[in-house]
């Protein structure tokens, strides 16, 4: 649906539904208190199209009639809807590859050898979305030490939507995605006794190391062993550069003193963080402090 905003008025109407300017603040308030998403004015139109197939779906005559339910107390239960339309999770396996490729030459050798000696190693995919992140993550632990999963190493992966979650947990991916897993990573990642042909399961030895959770990064973190690597791309545009500076120092707490970081292509320290780690490369870092 293409909507138009013209941005003096104090609301439009777009076929079905008008839509003030005092709706959209009661939702993007209750956004940012809620999941620290940051709407700007400009994204009026956008949350119209998204929230748009909520009101068809509730059968709601008015967004104010659909702010009304969010500020309620069963509007509780509306927030994981209104979360999955405000974002988009868009991913696949092994997205921004290069972070894969430097994890299995240069980042988790070491990291490995020490697992081998006992040491206990943590990963933390922290926007982990459907799971492909995490299993991406998991395949390379397995590429640099095929027993990882008999060893003290454990894959955290969470997401605050719960909805893309149970996709991630079920571990089970339309065909059209295989193409993005090449060949010598599909030894350790799918399951050859899948029998469904539209669909590929991830095997269960790559499953074994991950475990999920639903996780707000705004709120507190219930962890408290530190994390040897995280990975968390393309969560913080959500977030205001105030959010985003917090959440680059809490990362930084959460690793272990010589620690690693990926982030999003589009995404860059900022804040005290920023003196925290040197870079390593497109938008990796390792922490100093």
């Amino acid at each position: 649906m293409n909507v138009v905003l013209n941005h003096a008025e104090s609301g439009f109407r777009a076929g079905e539904y008008t839509f003030t300017d005092t709706d959209f603040q009661v939702i993007a308030t209750l956004a940012n208190r809620e999941f620290g998403l940051f709407l700007q004015a400009s994204k009026k139109s956008l949350v119209y199209s998204r929230l748009a197939r909520r009101l068809r779906a509730l059968h709601l005559e008015s967004f104010r009639q659909y702010c009304d339910l969010l500020q309620a107390p069963a509007g509780r239960e509306e927030l994981p809807h209104l979360l999955s339309a405000l974002t988009t999770n868009v991913t696949h396996f092994f997205r921004e590859k290069h972070h894969f490729d430097q994890l299995r030459e240069e980042i988790l050798p070491p990291i490995m050898a020490r697992a081998k000696e006992g040491a206990s190693i943590r990963i933390w995919s922290a926007a982990c979305s459907a799971g492909q992140e995490a299993y991406c993550m998991a395949a390379t632990v397995l590429d640099v030490c095929p027993d990882a999963h008999r060893l003290d190493v454990k894959i955290l992966a969470t997401d605050i939507d719960p909805v893309v979650l149970e996709t991630a947990k079920a571990g089970r991916y339309p065909m059209d995605q295989l193409g993005a897993i090449e060949l010598t990573s599909r030894g350790n990642m799918i399951d050859a006794n899948e029998t469904d042909e539209n669909m590929f399961s991830i095997r269960g030895k790559t499953r074994a190391l991950v475990t999920f959770a639903t996780l707000n990064l705004v709120d507190a973190w219930p962890m408290r062993r530190p994390f040897d690597v995280i990975m968390c791309r393309n969560a913080a545009i959500y977030f205001d550069k105030a959010t985003q500076a917090r959440l680059w120092s809490r990362f930084a707490g959460a690793l272990t003193s010589d620690g690693f970081l990926m982030i999003g292509h589009s995404e860059r320290l900022s804040g005290e963080a920023a003196s925290r780690f040197r870079s390593i490369g497109v938008t990796a870092y390792q922490r100093t402090s």
